[in-house]
């Protein structure tokens, strides 16, 4: 395989999963471009943010990772879509405009950075790795937002694989739970418990550059990476 990564737009990139994968990629000579749909606080890395976006605006958010994609002078060799938010709750409980911005952040989000960075990944031949979750696969109580976004993806990735297939590499990712700040603003009750076995979000960037630095023509289609002990898998 290839050592050199290019350029990866990375999408969350300030902060959990997105900002391992930039790391991740620095670290095994590519050169990160990050972007999250937040602006950066506590807890996130503001030299990870290119562009940000209003929460709310996940079509925004796509086209702002796109302008940042189409000015990488080099090109662009890959995206990572790892933006996400949550907002837990019943649906009855949940205001109707936090619950769509669940789903314009995570769903519509992930599909306007691809659809703004198509051009240039065929042109390098490159590839897209959309994160999902394991609740894009199983659907639990008081995640109907989330898994409505998650299940979104994980559709909008196999269709953009039969799509593209010879043109553009497309992963999906599936990761379990991860010791990241997600949780942070939760509700105690949604919150996962002290003794909970999370995945670092190190480790689970590390399959990320697995999927990316694959030769052209050889596809890794789809990767579950879980703790191994996973109340939401299988």
């Amino acid at each position: 395989m290839e050592s050199d990564l290019g350029t990866v737009i990375v999408t969350g990139g300030a902060s959990g999963i997105g900002a391992a994968t930039a790391r991740a990629v620095g670290a095994a000579g590519g050169t990160p471009g990050g972007h999250d749909p937040r602006p950066p606080a506590h807890g996130r890395d503001p030299e990870l943010v290119v562009q940000g976006a209003p929460r709310a605006a996940g079509g925004a958010g796509g086209r702002g990772a796109g302008a940042a994609a189409g000015g990488s002078g080099g090109g662009l060799d890959g995206v990572v879509t790892a933006a996400a938010i949550d907002t837990p709750g019943q649906l009855e409980n949940v205001a109707g405009e936090t619950w769509e911005n669940v789903v314009a952040v995570n769903l519509l989000g992930t599909v306007a950075v691809v659809r703004a960075a198509l051009n240039h990944l065929e042109r390098s031949r490159g590839r897209v790795v959309t994160v999902g979750s394991t609740l894009g696969l199983r659907a639990v109580s008081d995640a109907t937002a989330y898994c409505a976004s998650k299940f979104g993806v994980v559709g909008f990735t196999r269709a953009l694989a039969a799509e593209t297939q010879g043109r553009r590499g497309v992963t999906l990712l599936i990761p379990g739970g991860m010791q990241t700040a997600f949780f942070d603003s939760r509700e105690e009750k949604y919150k996962p418990p002290p003794d909970m076995k999370l995945n670092r979000p190190e480790d689970v960037a590390q399959s990320i550059l697995f999927a990316l630095r694959q030769p052209p023509g050889c596809e890794v289609r789809e990767l579950v990476i879980t703790p191994s002990v996973e109340s939401s898998w299988p």
